[in-house]
């Protein structure tokens, strides 16, 4: 049994998306960003940490060795007036620092699927997301993720109800 996390805080200079979090103001900080990552390294088996593009240029040199970044590319975006161009994907950037084992599930370092809409959160992912940061980390049946920002509680439940491939 693997231990993992998954870790998506309110993105750098977001803060004030989350009203209802009055602490959320401490995420606009990149270094907290930069702790966690670490922190995350430290003590688990692997772990996935959700951020947006403009927090790569914070974040890319700062992390640790062998950590890689894949792509949630999301075919539909709503185009702000103040954006020329669309973003219209996210950055995971994640770790497995555990050794392969026989039965780990093998994918893609992207995943293509639509946002959440109506969820009462901004920012809630798919189920199809954390299925596939799953598969990232090599998750089994029988390991643990730890959700540390679970807003509407979906990766964990995605987790309870892995289901090894037929």
């Amino acid at each position: 049994m693997l231990r993992f996390a998954y870790a998506d805080p309110p993105y750098i200079g977001c803060s004030g998306r989350y009203p209802e979090h009055p602490e959320s103001h401490v995420w606009d900080d990149p270094e907290r960003h930069v702790e966690l990552i670490h922190k995350l390294n430290a003590e688990y088996d692997g772990w996935a940490f959700s951020c947006h593009e403009p927090s790569l240029a914070h974040l890319a040199h700062r992390l640790p060795e062998g950590a890689r970044v894949a792509a949630w590319v999301k075919p539909f975006a709503a185009y702000k007036p103040h954006v020329r161009v669309a973003y219209t994907w996210e950055p995971v950037i994640w770790k497995r620092t555990a050794e392969r084992r026989e039965g780990d599930p093998i994918g893609r370092d992207h995943l293509s699927c639509n946002i959440t809409l109506r969820k009462g959160l901004v920012g809630a992912k798919p189920e199809a997301f954390c299925l596939w940061v799953l598969m990232l980390l090599g998750f089994q049946q029988g390991d643990t993720v730890d959700d540390l920002f679970p807003g509407t509680g979906v990766m964990s439940r995605i987790a309870t109800e892995w289901r090894l491939p037929l």
